[in-house]
């Protein structure tokens, strides 16, 4: 079995942390922003670095390829995000966009020929930090967003998802060419950290990802009427803030007595016109719910389609917008097969899971083979700066990784 370079994955995860937004206080890495110019700069270096071909599509995925001996075969594909949240961590994304360019290494040191090309894919805009709904780059390359939609995407201060990608060179109108389909893509596997506790409660090497539960992001807004802070009488007003609150406080209740122990979140919240002397008119707030169950979720919206409808009263208006649906995916069993039979090779204690966050895996899994590889999560963190996975465990995880890899595209 051949081992990885510790050293060399501990050097990229830490370099590509340096381009942050917030030094100091975590990693803030936006689509199409000046970081993430300069982390695609780096990751680029460090794919010709190897002997990759590199190449960007039209929406700003990079891929570095490393040809097969076979002609015009699909490609197996290993990477993850390189985006993150706002103060986030180091390993969240770059793990798995480290893990493929160590892979890729491994051949090339190696002097592995494989059969079907080798792919390292490093995604924007996984989280939708910048322009909501998330899993933005893997959606576009599994077709499932449109030109019109990079237009309607706006950022907190009104810029498009077309037009940040024009500020990097990038063309939404060519969306089309970032297409990859199961005709050009034999498998593709993504390794990311646990972002759970799991793993290191049991002394866990590895989790195999077995579903990736079901996810629906939608935005609420409710409208009122703006008014004087003072001259306003109490019985007269239409105060979108106080309609708001009273559907707010409510929501958490949605999920306590479904038996599958689904998750909501309401994670962005706007007030207009968040002046201290004026009426709110307007306020604008996330719901994200997760479920193994796909029925589970439809029942939560209704429940929350009947709050709202209870919550209108004159002068109070909401309106709903789906930001993102994807129902619960399984993984490739192929894929679970090769990983587990790997582990026990390796010696790898693992265990097989599902996993309560999304991941760019479940947008592949709509066309192509994949699978989904976890490393443990110190104390179950992530999303933060604390977030922190031992380089050791990365390395476990990695290995596993290109083993599998090896197998995929046949490599000798």
């Amino acid at each position: 079995m051949f081992k990885t370079n510790e050293q060399r994955i501990k050097t990229q995860i830490e370099a590509i942390a340096r381009f942050t937004a917030t030094p100091g206080q975590g990693t803030t890495r936006l689509s199409y922003s000046k970081e993430d110019e300069d982390a695609r700069r780096y990751i680029k270096q460090e794919m010709s670095a190897i002997g990759l071909a590199v190449r960007e599509d039209a929406v700003g995925n990079i891929y570095g390829r490393l040809e097969g001996t076979l002609k015009n075969a699909p490609a197996v594909i290993i990477g993850s995000h390189f985006d993150s949240v706002p103060n986030g961590g180091s390993f969240d994304g770059p793990a798995g966009v480290v893990a493929g360019l160590e892979v890729a290494a491994l051949f090339r040191e190696q002097g592995l020929k494989p059969r079907y090309p080798l792919e390292v894919l490093a995604m924007i805009e996984e989280e939708g930090s910048r322009f909501g709904g998330g899993v933005l780059g893997s959606r576009m390359l599994a077709g499932q967003i449109t030109t019109a939609d990079l237009h309607e995407m706006k950022d907190h201060t009104g810029v498009s998802a077309a037009e940040a990608m024009a500020m990097l060179g990038f063309n939404a109108a060519k969306i089309g060419l970032a297409r990859r389909t199961g005709s050009d893509v034999k498998a593709f596997l993504e390794l990311h950290i646990e972002q759970g506790p799991l793993l290191e409660e049991t002394c866990l090497d590895v989790g195999i990802v077995d579903t990736i539960v079901g996810m629906t992001e939608i935005r609420i807004t409710a409208r009122g009427k703006s008014g004087h802070a003072g001259t306003t009488p109490m019985d007269r007003r239409a105060d979108a803030l106080v309609a708001a609150v009273s559907v707010l406080k409510e929501l958490p209740g949605l999920v306590l007595t479904e038996p599958d122990k689904p998750v909501l979140t309401v994670g962005k919240l706007n007030v207009l016109p968040n002046g201290a002397n004026v009426i709110p008119n307007q306020v604008d707030f996330t719901v994200d719910i997760r479920s193994a169950n796909d029925d589970t979720l439809q029942r939560i919206l209704k429940k929350i389609e009947k709050l709202l409808t209870d919550a209108t009263s004159p002068g109070i208006t909401f309106s709903t917008e789906e930001l993102l649906y994807a129902e619960p995916v399984a993984m490739a069993v192929g894929i679970q097969s090769h990983l587990i039979r790997n582990c026990e090779k390796m010696g790898l204690h693992y265990r097989k899971m599902v996993s309560g966050a999304g991941h760019d895996a479940m947008i592949f899994a709509s066309f192509t083979d994949t699978g989904l590889i976890f490393v443990p999560s110190k104390d179950g963190i992530s999303h933060t700066p604390e977030e922190w996975t031992d380089y050791a465990q990365l390395q476990k995880g990695i290995e596993l990784a290109f083993e599998t890899i090896v197998q995929l595209t046949e490599a000798s």
